[in-house]
């Protein structure tokens, strides 16, 4: 492969890595300062914060990595709780415990869970909107001393998780910096309008790009917005893939335009609430989950806490937590968890639209996995180890545009693959019986259930396919059929 130029052409020139489009699941990690107090409001989803008070909906979302921020409001409950439980102090004095808990960490031990979840790539935070890093950075944050962690957590953790044969990435909250940017955000526009500017563009250029000497990451996975123009960001790209080849970036990197600049004056941002507000009261249907503009330049594109309901002609990657919150949250119970089985089936649904799973794990500020995210990713382990042949470097069961779904007679949802020579069938549910029906279905040849590597009789009746099998099916979630010469 040759250099790879600081221009579109030569950036989108370049191919997607296989290894990103095969390997079909991340683990997202969650955990920092914000770990400590491991608080949030509690309205639902992050976009019922904005449904339901839109006037301080960004200090008001689930997400416990946002409480610096959330704690600024007077009245919210995070303000409340940080009153309360740790007397206003302010959010530096969170550094000390979390580095303290690190002490009980175990990175082998996080890799081996996300090995055995059936993972093939990590995806660390190593700076979130705190603007705490989780390595020794040599770039000087001269608005917030000490700012930094001694201990290399993004070094420890990208050794064990390339040891243990997954590939290790990096996320950066490039458009968002509170140590650079101290204003209390309310609303769409003021974080949308709240980049900062100054020495702020070459601070986060020079951490990017040590990130990426320093640990190769073969995901660069940068968050809300850049901080630079388009031309020092296509070199950023240039230069990260001529050191990582086989790297690839997402979505998120919308550069400073003439629309970001007018975002820094109040009276703009207020004329953009005004439209924004009215636009989720009238349509609150439209407004779930968060799907990033397109940019100039990605590998992938990134919706969070939502799918497409079509096969995408460009690669995405779903982003979501195991419950409303990415970082850890101290109330949630096994009520606020998405049920397994609706985290396997959203997976599934995906990789039959041409995308991959980044699912979250949020970590307690000592190190330690609640169990409520372990059982799932147990859940997820079990169900690859018997059916990962119908995800693991597959391609969509349908052209772009296409559903690449069908039903079965019963009612239940049937999403498919396609690998070389073969059709997978994946029944989203608990089948029972000896016998399957596929509605308004064509497929032939032989039939094998992965489970357990059991012939499946594939046969025709009339606009349907009927799968046979020989022995009843015994209730197991999300049983993947394979048919070969179709």
């Amino acid at each position: 492969m040759g250099k790879i130029g600081a221009d579109l052409a030569s950036l989108r020139a370049r191919a997607l890595p296989q290894w990103y489009d095969d390997a079909k699941f991340g683990i997202f990690i969650h955990w920092g300062l914000f770990s400590v107090p491991a608080f949030a409001s509690r309205l639902g989803s992050i976009s019922d914060a904005f449904k339901k008070d839109y006037d301080r909906a960004v200090a008001m979302t689930p997400y416990t990595e946002w409480y610096a921020n959330a704690i600024k409001v007077p009245g919210t409950p995070s303000a409340e709780f940080h009153a309360r439980e740790y007397g206003g102090a302010p959010y530096s004095s969170f550094r000390e415990p979390f580095l303290d808990g690190l002490k009980g960490w175990d990175a082998d031990a996080w890799a081996e869970a996300f090995r055995d979840a059936g993972a093939k790539y990590v995806v660390l935070v190593t700076k979130h909107h705190d603007g705490f890093c989780l390595w020794p950075s040599a770039v000087e944050n001269r608005h917030e001393p000490n700012w930094t962690s001694p201990r290399d957590i993004v070094g420890e953790l990208a050794r064990a998780v390339r040891a243990a044969g997954m590939r290790f990435g990096v996320y950066y909250s490039g458009g968002i910096d509170w140590s650079f940017n101290r204003e209390a955000l309310r609303t769409f526009a003021d974080f949308a309008g709240s980049r900062p500017g100054g020495d702020y563009p070459a601070y986060a250029t020079a951490q990017t790009r040590e990130l990426i000497e320093r640990y190769e990451p073969s995901v660069l996975w940068n968050d809300i917005s850049w901080p630079t123009t388009l031309p020092p960001l296509l070199d950023l790209f240039a230069d990260y893939y001529n050191a990582v080849p086989d790297g690839v970036v997402n979505d998120r990197w919308p550069h400073v335009d003439f629309s970001s600049r007018m975002l820094r004056y109040k009276p703009a941002r207020r004329l953009l609430d005004f439209f924004a507000k009215r636009y989720i009261a009238k349509h609150p249907e439209a407004v779930e989950g968060v799907l990033p503009p397109e940019v100039p330049h990605s590998d992938f594109r990134t919706p969070e806490y939502r799918r497409f309901d079509t096969v995408q002609a460009k690669k995405w990657e779903a982003t979501r937590g195991m419950s409303h919150s990415f970082g850890f949250h101290r109330d949630d119970t096994e009520a606020d968890y998405q049920p397994a089985e609706g985290l396997i089936a959203d997976f599934i649904d995906g990789v039959a639209k041409g995308g991959n799973l980044l699912l979250n794990v949020g970590p307690r500020a000592d190190g330690s996995i609640p169990e409520p995210q372990l059982a799932r990713l147990r859940f997820f382990g079990e169900w690859l180890r018997a059916n990962g042949e119908a995800v693991y470097g597959t391609k969509p069961g349908g052209a772009p545009g296409e559903t690449a779904s069908a039903l079965t007679a019963e009612g239940l949802p049937v999403r498919i693959t396609k690998g070389e020579g073969r059709l997978n069938l994946i029944v989203l549910g608990r089948p029972l019986g000896e016998r399957l029906t596929i509605r308004d279905f064509a497929a032939a040849g032989e039939g094998r259930l992965l489970m357990d590597g059991s012939p499946v009789e594939v046969m025709r009746e009339g606009p349907d396919t009927v799968l046979t099998f020989r022995a009843p099916l015994g209730g197991g979630f999300a049983p993947a059929i394979e048919v070969r010469g179709h």
